[in-house]
């Protein structure tokens, strides 16, 4: 009886996966936005599909079971959805807008920091010890969703623009800065006496010790682990795909397998070291695509990889997206909560990283020779926040960092940002004829060598 449970829980949700993104381009819908919508209806908050499934059933395998399973399949397609991001980020075209990389990364981290750092304290209790608590909301505010942001530029084929590179590298690099500042500020929480440990699901070693004693020496020295682990990784991972090549015979099947396993391997290590997922897994891929013989095309393990990746696991990632999502939470604040200055809370943080994120990307592409439409383009995409951000926040909270009522401003803000934004991107990027092919102002012959031509790019996918 389970493993029939289990073949119609799947059953239902591959005939979602197949059929919803297929009718979703015909109207124009970003799949992302269309999966997560399917979230939200079918999830726990909603009908709960599963959970009437597993007790209709009648079997030992109930809703929780299953939602636990499909958990498991989004982070897979997570680690998947960030070392294709890796594998297909153009190193040399990364160089060239170096530039751009760096002014886009600090403007996007030091604006919204300070309109979060600001909506915390305008709102916090009056007494309260708010300064860390503060740095923790400014710090959710920086944050990226790069689980929104890859997919949508690639459905729109901008992965080999100097816009794509730029986005997309520079949404990794403000993720990597904002998940340090939360590490080092529930460090310094706990270094306080308020927290005797960190989330249980946690495998880092950071929260197996008492750190306290290196005082103010804790941030340089976490940013050194985080550089010692990256330049580490651009070395093993070549070497290990080497080895690979060597030892798996020519346009071997099991290519994308050992490719999974040398990037599930550099994560472990990553979160033994308090190093976020996204980041091992994104370096990985970039590593990995290094190698000479990676792209062969009589192996075709670049397209195993994303027809697996984005025909089968990564879906599950934006279905996981939706199934977190809490209408309820949305409508009514939840309980316990005075709804007014809940809803202001709300408002305040919706408001503040819209303007602060849109505004920041304008100004620092502006700044590097980008187009008004362009810059305007990449401060919309840097908006959307979900699965990192929630998670974060839902950290902080149980630690007794954040309040409930900030908490559910941050879902609020998903909810806000990560449904509309990637159509109303996709719209104007249309309605707008953003030039992405153009030439950026100021570009050398090098610079230009590394684009590939996109004058017929087809928008319409």
């Amino acid at each position: 009886m389970e493993q029939v449970t289990y073949l119609i829980a799947f059953l239902v949700l591959i005939a979602l996966i197949a059929l919803v993104p297929a009718v979703s381009r015909r109207f124009h819908v970003p799949s992302v936005v269309a999966l997560m919508v399917t979230g939200i209806v079918i999830g726990p908050n909603g009908l709960d599909v599963l959970g009437w499934l597993g007790a209709a059933v009648g079997s030992r395998i109930d809703g929780p079971a299953l939602y636990q399973v499909v958990d498991a399949l989004g982070f897979l397609g997570l680690v998947f959805l960030m070392a294709l991001a890796g594998v297909e980020t153009n190193l040399r075209l990364l160089a060239n807008e170096r530039k751009a990389v760096v002014t886009l990364s600090a403007a996007t981290f030091l604006l919204p920091s300070v309109a979060g750092f600001f909506v915390y304290w305008l709102f916090a209790d009056p007494g309260s010890a708010w300064v860390v608590p503060a740095v923790v909301y400014a710090s959710l505010f920086a944050s990226h969703d790069v689980g929104i942001v890859f997919p949508v530029l690639r459905e729109m084929g901008l992965m080999k623009s100097r816009f794509g590179v730029t986005v997309l590298s520079a949404t990794i690099v403000t993720d990597i800065l904002s998940l340090v500042t939360l590490a080092v500020c529930l460090q310094l929480h706990a270094m306080g006496g308020q927290a005797p440990q960190l989330a249980p699901a946690s495998i880092s070693v950071l929260d197996r010790f008492d750190l306290s004693w290196l005082g103010a020496w804790f941030t340089p020295c976490f940013l050194g682990v985080i550089v010692l682990f990256l330049g580490a990784v651009m070395f093993v991972v070549p070497w290990l795909w080497h080895v690979v090549e060597r030892v798996v015979p020519h346009a071997d099947e099991t290519k994308p397998t050992f490719f999974v396993l040398v990037v599930l391997l550099m994560v472990l290590f990553g979160e033994l070291l308090g190093i976020n997922l996204i980041v091992s897994a994104f370096v990985t891929g970039i590593a990995v695509a290094r190698t000479p013989g990676f792209r062969n095309p009589s192996d075709g393990v670049h397209a195993k990889l994303e027809a697996i990746g984005f025909g089968l696991v990564i879906p599950f990632l934006f279905l996981c997206f939706g199934f977190q999502a809490d209408l309820k939470t949305f409508l009514g604040m939840g309980e316990g909560v005075d709804p007014v200055r809940g809803w202001l809370i709300a408002g305040a943080t919706v408001v503040g990283l819209i303007a602060s994120k849109v505004l920041s990307g304008y100004l620092a592409l502006r700044a590097t020779g980008f187009t008004d439409r362009q810059s305007l383009c990449a401060g919309m995409m840097t908006v959307p926040q979900l699965s990192a951000t929630v998670a974060a926040a839902l950290i902080a909270t149980n630690l007794g960092i954040l309040d409930k009522v900030f908490f559910n401003a941050i879902v609020v803000l998903s909810l806000c940002t990560a449904i509309p934004f990637p159509p109303l991107v996709r719209l104007f990027i249309l309605k707008g004829h953003v030039p992405f092919a153009r030439n950026r102002r100021g570009a050398t012959p090098e610079d230009n060598k590394a684009l590939t031509d996109l004058e017929h790019l087809d928008l319409t996918v």
